[in-house]
Formats: structure tokens, C-alpha cells, sequence
């Protein structure tokens, strides 16, 4: 029943003959992907060590990457003597845009962008400067006190035809 002749036809067989062939390709099979991925990673992870020669993990570079990035500041902004006037805020920060006008922000002395806005009064003026409105963002993007941008409001407004009065300094706490 078996055709001595159909055996001896090896198209079908395995290109492994011996022991020896079968403990080469097993081991090729485990250590030639470990070793591909070992170049990999050494080749991509090469780019995040530093130049030789740098001191980039030395004490002081080290200790300015990890400062703080802000800090906390306690003043008295009941202080009216160090109080910046409303001319010395708008040159400071209002300027930048109320000068040429960017974004439709009233210029400095135009009467006529100012009349609707001068006519809603000042505590809605110093609430927009204070909170931002349209393209401004909240004090102008500066750092002074809300009475200092209660001066320059003022400033800005009455050199635009207002008629407001400078305000009062905030009362020192005892």
C-alpha cells in the first residue's frame, strides 16, 4: 500500500536536517530580533545624552533647571507713595496698543472712540481694564495694582475729554 518511491521525494520537507541546523536557528530565531532591538534603541535614545564636554549635569545647571519658575511677592498696594501715576502705567503698558490703536483700542486723545466708552462711566471702565475685554486681557497683561490701572483709566479718559477725578488710595490696614 505505500509507494517506496513517494517517500523518497523531499519537496515537502523540512530545511532542517540535523540537531545541530535546529540549535542555530532557534538561537537565531531569539538573539537576532534582541540584538535588532538593542540598536534600535541605542540609536534613538543616542540624540538625548549630552555633547561630550558639556557641563550639563553639573551643580549650577542643574539647580537652574529645577528653580522655581514664578515667585510670590507681598507689597502693600495701600502704599500711594510708591504708587506708579496713571502717566507712568500707561507708558508702561497702555501704550503698546492705545497709542496706535491695535486690535480697535481707543487711541490716546481721540474724542470720538472714546465718547461711547467715557459715557458708561469709570467703575465700567476700570472693571474692562481691570478684567480685559475684547482683544485686552485682564490689566493689560501687566503688574500693578488696581488702583495704579484706576490711574491710568483716568489718565486715558480724561486726556479723551473725561471729566473723571483721580482715585482715592485704598485705606492702610493697622
Amino acid at each position: 500500500m505505500s509507494n517506496p518511491e513517494h517517500h523518497a521525494d523531499d519537496s515537502h520537507g523540512s530545511p532542517i536536517k540535523t540537531p545541530k541546523q535546529l540549535i542555530v536557528t532557534i538561537f537565531a530565531a531569539f538573539a537576532l530580533p534582541i540584538a535588532a532591538i538593542v540598536l534600535l534603541v541605542s540609536y534613538v535614545t543616542s540624540g538625548l545624552a549630552p555633547p561630550p564636554g558639556t557641563d550639563s549635569l553639573g551643580a549650577q545647571a542643574v539647580a537652574a533647571r529645577i528653580a522655581p519658575v514664578g515667585k510670590v511677592e507681598i507689597r502693600d498696594a495701600a502704599s500711594a507713595a510708591e504708587a506708579k501715576s496713571g502717566e507712568q502705567v500707561f507708558a508702561a503698558i497702555c501704550t503698546a496698543c492705545h497709542t496706535p490703536g491695535v486690535a480697535n483700542a481707543p487711541k490716546l486723545g481721540d474724542r470720538s472712540a472714546w465718547a461711547p466708552r467715557l459715557v458708561t462711566g469709570y467703575p465700567a471702565l476700570l472693571n474692562s481694564a481691570l478684567k480685559g475685554k475684547g482683544a485686552m486681557v485682564a490689566q493689560g497683561g501687566g503688574d500693578f495694582s488696581d488702583f495704579e490701572i484706576g490711574r491710568a483709566v483716568v489718565y486715558m479718559a480724561n486726556k479723551a475729554g473725561g471729566k473723571f477725578e483721580q482715585p482715592k488710595a485704598p485705606a492702610v490696614a493697622k
